[in-house]
C-alpha cells in the first residue's frame, strides 16, 4: 500500500467515546481543537488505561508529574532535570488496584494521587481557566520536594484532541497540549527553581482508553520560543498504524496545524544518545534532528505490566512549515523524544 494522507474528521461538538456497553462509539472517531470528548469508559475490567502526564519546562530545568490508573495498579511519578548541572532525580510510587488514584473523565477536571510517600494534585480552576499543579514528596532521593505551578490557557489557544480506534473494543482518546504559559516554583530542600510565565511552558499528555496488550510507540513533544514565535509539536508513531488517524500536529502561535500523515523516526536503537531524525512521511512539513542530552530510562515489571520507556531529554534542530508553506527554523528547542515498549 502506498503512502497516503489520511481523511481525518474534525469534531465540533461534545461526544461520549463509549457506548453503554463499553464499546467504542464510532461517531467519536476524529479530532478536535478543544477537548470536547467525554471519556466515559466502563466495563473492560483490568484493561482500562487512564493517565495525566504534565511537564513544565524552561531554559534551566524540566519538571514532570504523572498520575496513572491502569485498573490493576495505580501509579504516580515525578522527575526533575537541571539543564545546567545535568542533575536528574525521580520518584515513583505504585499501588495495587489503583489505590490512591482519583482520575477524571474529562480534561478540565481534577486528578489526584495521594499516599504517605507522594502527593500529586492537578486542580482545575474553571473561573481562571487554569490548572494548578501541586506536588509534595518527603523522600525525593533523600530530600524534601515541593512543587507548585499554575498553568494558563490563553484565549483562543488550541490543543490536539484525537480518538484513535483499533477496533470497537480497543481505542484511545488522547489530548496533547503544548506551549501553555506556566508560572511556579520547585523547592528541593533549600534550593528553589522559579518558573516565569514569560519564558516557561507546560505540556499535557492526557490518555483514556482500552489498549492492545502489546504495544510499541515513539513520541516527541516540545514547547518553547523560536525567533519570537511560540512553537510546539506532538509527533507520534507506530501505535496509530492501521487506524486511519494520527496524533500528529504542529502548534504555531497557539494554533493547531493538524498533520494527517505518518511521522518517520530514524535512530540507532543500540545507542539512543546518537541524533534522531524525525520527519513527515509524505510532505516536508517536519524535518527535524533531535540531539539527546539525557536518557530517562524507566523499567516496570509488576503484576500484568511490563514496560520499558526511554524518554530522552534533548534539543530539536531543523525546520517545520506553517499552513502557507513558510519555513520556521528550529534551533535548540528543548523537549523530549521517546521509545516505549509495553505488555500491559
Amino acid at each position: 500500500m502506498g503512502k497516503v494522507f489520511f481523511n481525518e474528521k474534525e469534531m465540533m461538538r461534545g461526544i461520549n467515546i463509549c457506548q453503554d456497553n463499553g464499546t467504542l462509539n464510532e461517531k467519536s472517531i476524529g479530532w478536535s481543537r478543544n477537548p470536547i470528548f467525554h471519556c466515559n469508559l466502563k466495563g473492560n475490567k483490568f484493561r482500562k488505561k487512564k493517565w495525566n502526564y504534565w511537564y513544565m519546562i524552561n531554559e534551566d530545568c524540566l519538571f514532570s508529574a504523572t498520575v496513572a490508573d491502569l485498573d490493576y495498579i495505580g501509579m504516580a511519578f515525578v522527575y526533575f532535570y537541571d539543564f545546567n548541572t545535568r542533575e536528574f532525580a525521580e520518584k515513583t510510587v505504585i499501588t495495587p488496584l489503583g489505590k490512591g488514584c482519583s482520575i477524571s473523565e474529562k480534561v478540565f477536571e481534577n486528578v489526584e494521587f495521594s499516599n504517605d510517600k507522594l502527593q500529586v494534585l492537578f486542580e482545575w480552576n474553571k473561573y481562571l481557566k487554569s490548572m494548578n499543579i501541586l506536588v509534595h514528596c518527603k523522600d525525593f532521593k533523600g530530600r524534601n520536594l515541593t512543587a507548585k505551578f499554575s498553568v494558563f490557557y490563553p484565549k483562543g489557544h488550541e490543543t490536539l484532541n484525537v480518538l484513535i480506534p483499533w477496533n470497537k473494543n480497543k481505542f484511545q482518546f488522547t489530548s496533547k497540549q503544548n506551549c501553555l504559559p506556566t508560572e511556579g516554583r520547585i523547592m528541593i530542600n533549600n534550593k528553589t527553581y522559579t518558573f516565569d510565565k514569560s519564558n516557561s511552558f507546560a505540556g499535557l499528555d492526557f490518555g483514556r482508553g482500552i489498549w492492545p496488550f502489546k504495544i510499541m510507540c515513539n513520541w516527541a513533544t516540545a514547547s518553547g520560543n523560536q525567533q519570537g514565535r511560540i512553537i510546539g509539536f506532538n509527533l507520534g508513531a507506530k501505535w496509530t498504524d492501521g487506524t486511519g488517524i494520527t496524533e500528529n500536529a504542529l502548534l504555531i502561535d497557539g494554533k493547531i496545524l493538524k498533520l494527517n500523515e505518518c511521522i518517520l523516526y530514524d535512530y540507532d536503537k543500540n545507542n539512543l544518545m546518537k541524533p534522531w531524525s524525525i520527519k513527515t512521511e509524505i510532505s516536508d512539513k517536519v524535518n527535524l534532528i533531535f540531539k539527546p542530552i539525557y536518557d530517562r530510562m524507566a523499567r516496570t515489571d509488576v503484576v500484568l505490566l511490563k514496560s520499558t520507556v526511554h524518554q530522552i531529554i534533548g534539543e530539536f534542530y531543523g525546520e517545520i512549515k506553517d499552513e502557507q508553506g513558510n519555513i520556521i527554523n528550529i534551533k535548540a528547542l528543548k523537549g523530549c523524544a521517546e521509545e516505549h515498549y509495553a505488555k500491559w
